[in-house]
């Protein structure tokens, strides 16, 4: 009966795969062992997470999401930023009118106020190092960094790698899981992965997808080079979070969507991990 239970959890499994709904379960590139996680070789098994509720058992990736998800943080950030000067006041002309009818001239430095949120990755917790994107703390007068559990720290801006879209921030020393980065360059076009972030701001979500596209280049005026591309849903507010394979691997860094409404279509983009940590690594060694 036991083994007739388990042989219909991965029909299941295999099914929901097939089927590109709810849970998906793939062969992982596993460098090393994760705490409460088992090693398997991608070539003799599959990775099968149960969970199990009234002596029956079900796939789920909960097990593998749980000891992953404490170290993933949401980031508010106020910007100010310089507005363009109005092409009228580089006129002589029209500066003699106003001066002619004692009219005041405009501000020519007026800056705009504004706020936006990201997600983060926590890469150190003794000392608080915190990983996102650049792009999400560009211009950034205040940085606010939410964990899990509700606590907020105000965060100070480390440095930043725009070529690897890269930022490494600060807050008070934490506790929370250390999670591994892994190969990158090992991922391949149907690997299923897991993106989580702070979507519109409504707090971590969890999604996943596979890997649609590797080395995807043109995005972002092709200045990041190769990314990776998924179908795991990335939406404004997403970026800065990580991309996690099967084995609990950071294999990305989410940095970019293509929707025409602003929302996802089921196109995202990932920085590598591989890229990530050599930006990374230069951000905290200029220290």
């Amino acid at each position: 009966m036991d083994r007739l239970r388990l042989t219909f959890s991965v029909v299941l499994l295999l099914g929901l795969v097939s089927g590109c709904a709810g849970t998906a379960i793939a062969p992982s590139r596993d460098n090393g062992s994760q705490p409460g996680l088992e090693s398997t070789d991608q070539r003799s098994a599959l990775p099968l997470y149960l969970k199990g509720i009234g002596g029956k058992s079900y796939p789920s990736l909960a097990p593998l999401l749980r000891p992953i998800t404490p170290a993933v943080v949401n980031i508010s950030v106020d910007s100010e930023t310089r507005l363009a000067e109005h092409p009228f006041l580089r006129d002589p002309a029209f500066r003699r009118f106003l001066e002619r009818f004692d009219l005041p001239l405009p501000e020519t430095m007026q800056r705009q106020r504004s706020q936006s949120v990201g997600s983060g990755l926590i890469v150190d917790a003794a000392r608080g190092y915190v990983l996102t994107n650049a792009h999400v703390i560009r211009d950034a007068t205040e940085i606010i960094v939410t964990l899990k559990d509700r606590r907020s720290f105000r965060a100070t801006l480390i440095g930043s790698d725009a070529s690897a879209d890269t930022a490494v921030l600060r807050i008070p020393p934490v506790r929370a899981p250390a999670l591994r980065f892994g190969d990158s360059s090992a991922l391949e076009v149907g690997d299923f992965v897991v993106a989580i972030g702070n979507p519109f701001g409504i707090g971590q979500t969890v999604t996943s997808g596979i890997v649609s596209a590797v080395g995807r280049g043109g995005i972002a005026g092709d200045t990041l080079g190769g990314l990776i591309q998924t179908d795991a849903s990335i939406n404004p507010g997403n970026s800065g979070g990580p991309l996690v394979n099967l084995a609990g691997e950071v294999v990305g860094i989410n940095t970019a969507l293509i929707g025409p409404s602003g929302g996802n279509v089921g196109i995202g983009f990932s920085v590598p991990s591989n890229r990530v940590q050599l930006a990374m690594r230069r951000i905290i060694g200029r220290r």
